[in-house]
């Protein structure tokens, strides 16, 4: 999976916002925070929640169900419950198309 897919269009995903989509049979969600870019799987590593549907302040999202926070830049467990990181996936941006390679 070494490849960049197209996810969204720019102009999609507001500053600040968060967009999910479906990638090669995966949910991500793409967030959009200072111009910047970032992509993480679309589930909490606490009990399965999903971001997609959590509060973005920042560059941190916070799972809807119990509250654990990810950093969106890294994917990094910020708080409680979750104390393992979901993944992230490299993104580009060529033009007005945002595109997502999948991590292994």
């Amino acid at each position: 999976m070494s490849d960049f897919l197209p996810v969204a269009a720019v102009s999609e995903i507001p500053d600040p916002g968060k967009l999910l989509v479906e990638c090669q049979d995966q949910l991500v969600v793409v967030f959009h925070v200072d111009g910047q870019f970032y992509c993480l799987d679309d589930v909490c590593t606490h009990d399965g929640g999903p971001l997609g549907e959590g509060e973005l302040k920042g560059c941190v999202i916070a799972c809807p169900r119990h509250g654990a926070k990810f950093d969106i830049r890294t994917g990094a467990a910020l708080t409680m419950p979750a104390t393992q990181a979901t993944r992230s996936h490299e993104v580009k941006v060529e033009g007005e198309q945002v595109y997502v390679r999948l991590s292994s």
